[in-house]
């Protein structure tokens, strides 16, 4: 595994993660020598499920779901 000092890895650290996650290899941060951190690549993440047509035959359709619920002429905020 590869060790940095910490202050190099304050230096540069947008490139020391940017190395980790491209080649998957892990880098510990060292204070005075004595290990303080790990910087480890991320687990693969689960490719999520595809969610269309997730709930197909869930559910029953009962009357017309076109027309509407109320007839136009019974809004309020229509009448003059």
């Amino acid at each position: 595994m590869k060790e940095i000092a910490i202050s190099e890895f304050k230096a540069k650290c947008l490139a020391l993660l940017e190395q980790v996650r491209k080649t998957k290899q892990p880098i510990q941060i060292t204070r005075f020598g004595e290990p303080v951190a790990q910087i480890v690549p991320p687990t693969p993440r689960e490719a999520a499920p595809n969610w269309l047509g997730s709930m197909a035959d869930r559910m029953d359709l009962a009357g017309d779901i076109i027309a509407p619920v109320i007839e136009i002429g019974d809004v309020e905020a229509l009448g003059d």
